[in-house]
């Protein structure tokens, strides 16, 4: 449901940046610094918006595959110091090598185009022969029907809904056979109890609700103190059959590596049971309850709805993919070109525009009809498909709320499952070919979303600033160079200082903030600056206003998790 919101609310939003760009050949940011208080206001709004751009997290996370393809075996960051600098090492080099289709080639987009397609053949290839050879109607219909579940909540719960002791027919929500009880979790929040909140003790006496202690003996992290005397808690004694009397006793370092588990293996399956669903509208129907949400998870769909599509600020490049198409008044306005091989290429300091009238008018329609089309019928499809055909692998090859303690190996999880589904003859082969799908996956995106970037402000500094009007037309190359030379700067810093997954929650949750700002502002854009003939209707106009309440809402509630579990708030 939130991918299915979020890919709904950017393709329309994709067409609304491209109205203003077919009208005045101006990517989308010209037009939002027209309006008021002036481009000193919005500037420094945008610059903050689109910070999450500064993070290279899609290097950073496609060097961890290409690791492990190229040792042929899986890497351990986070307790081997040597894995981790090849990784960081690997990621610069990725990073790097991104940069190149931006300098050569002529106009960039025909790089990237050429890039692209690629990715696109090679991957969506391999996954196809992967849905044909091992996929079932059942998993695909499981799939489809997940876009179009509206009210699905992701909550905690014990599978026996009715308390009766035996595993009934639809309890076994993993599949896994066993009658299963909420395992709580320990690194996020320790919360023994399940209830969703930390327990209400402070053993650590730092203010927070949270029984926790430093570790001793050479481990790391906090470690829970029950009996207060100030030392970490090795296990917990839990009744897992519900009788009220202890029957195990659980570690929680059960690999002994001195680090605190992340959940408490109740059951020793290396699953972390109680992860469910329910559906809002179903319970207000049948009189129950509203569903308690399991908040712990909002910050992953927070980062699901932000990289579903393009996502934040990436999608108003879409203005300057319709510009430098030629389509519309883009025609007359010219092209960024690569400093190498665009000599040829020119772009202009401002746009052009047209009168609308009995002969312009049905040019612009032609146009409109052209980008709806290219939106709707081919960008939106390709999205559901991309995100229909990775979860297809995750419920073929990984079992059910599988969750992973150390997430510098996220990317390795499915290849795993890959390997062991297909079986011995073939399973390595199949392993090696999804590693390299998600390197490709991962690598390949570093191009187009560091272009956009840059172009967007390359396009406000040769448009906005009075300096920049005084150069050649010509000179544009020069400028996108210098700026794409600085942001490698800072792309290395930022590699060699965050890991992936940090930089990937840190934009994530800045990208929803700025998608949904940008869309009432692009709504604004659209309705003061265009003639009335070329304004959205009232269904665009509605539709582009719940778009932006809808990715500013799920950035809020992201963000208000994130803090929580962080115990900043």
């Amino acid at each position: 449901m939130a991918a299915t919101l979020s890919i709904l609310g950017q393709a329309l939003y994709n067409v609304e940046v491209s109205r203003y760009a077919l009208y005045t050949g101006e990517p989308i940011f010209a037009g939002k610094l027209r309006t008021l208080p002036g481009p000193a206001f919005w500037v420094p709004v945008y610059l903050m918006f689109d910070a999450a751009s500064f993070f290279p997290y899609l290097a950073a996370s496609g060097a961890i595959p290409l690791l492990a393809l190229l040792r042929v075996a899986i890497p351990d960051p986070a307790s081997n110091p040597a894995d981790e600098f090849a990784i960081r090492g690997l990621s610069i080099g990725i990073f790097l090598a991104a940069m190149i289709p931006l300098v050569f080639g002529g106009e960039i987009y025909n790089s990237i185009r050429v890039l692209m397609t690629t990715k696109i053949v090679l991957v969506m290839g391999f996954l196809l022969l992967l849905a044909g050879m091992f996929s079932t109607l059942e998993t695909w219909a499981e799939i489809t029907s997940g876009f179009f579940k509206f009210g699905n909540v992701p909550i905690r719960r014990s599978e026996d809904a009715n308390l009766n002791g035996l595993l009934d027919q639809g309890e076994d929500w993993d599949g896994d056979g066993n009658l299963d009880v909420k395992e709580p979790t320990l690194q996020l929040q320790f919360d023994t109890d399940g209830d969703g909140k930390p327990d209400a003790t402070d053993a650590d006496q730092d203010g927070r609700p949270d029984p926790m202690v430093p570790s001793v003996g050479g481990g790391s992290g906090f470690w829970p103190d029950f009996d207060g005397d100030g030392k970490p808690d090795q296990s917990l004694a839990v009744d897992s059959t519900g009788d009220g009397n202890p029957d195990r006793t659980v570690s929680f370092d059960r690999d002994g590596d001195g680090r605190l588990d992340a959940f408490l293996d109740i059951d020793g399956d290396e699953i972390r049971d109680g992860d469910n669903l329910d559906n809002v509208f179903a319970a207000l129907i049948q009189g129950r309850p509203l569903p308690e949400v399991d908040l712990s998870i909002l910050m992953f769909l927070g980062a699901l709805v932000a990289i579903s599509g393009n996502g934040g600020l990436g999608n108003s490049s879409t203005s300057n993919y319709t510009r430098e198409q030629g389509w519309g008044m883009g025609a007359h306005v010219g092209a960024i070109p690569s400093i190498i091989g665009g000599r040829e290429f020119q772009l202009s300091h401002g746009g052009m525009v047209f009168e609308p009238g009995t002969d312009t008018l049905p040019l612009w329609r032609k146009w409109f009809r052209f980008v709806v089309r290219d939106q709707w019928a081919v960008w939106m499809p390709s999205c559901f498909v991309g995100i229909a055909l990775p979860a297809m692998l995750s419920l073929m090859f990984l079992p059910r709320g599988f969750f992973l303690e150390d997430q510098w190996q996220t990317a390795l999880i499915t290849a795993n499952g890959v390997r062991d589904g297909v079986g011995s003859e073939w399973g390595n082969l199949f392993w090696i070919f999804t590693l390299l799908c998600a390197f490709l996956v991962l690598g390949s995106g570093v191009t187009p979303a560091t272009d956009g970037f840059l172009r967007r402000w390359v396009d406000v500094f040769w448009i906005a600033s009075r300096k920049a009007r005084t150069f050649d037309p010509r000179s544009i190359r020069y400028v996108y160079f210098s700026a794409l030379a600085a942001y490698a700067v800072l792309g290395i810093i930022l590699l060699l200082l965050e890991p992936p997954v940090t930089l990937l929650f840190i934009a994530t949750l800045l990208m929803n903030f700025a998608l949904g700002f940008s869309c009432w502002h692009t709504l604004a854009v659209n309705l003061v600056l265009l003639p009335a003939q070329l304004r959205p209707g009232w269904v665009a106009r509605i539709g582009l206003f719940l778009a932006g309440l809808f990715f500013l809402a799920v950035a809020l509630l992201s963000t208000v998790t994130t803090l929580h579990q962080k115990g900043i708030i």
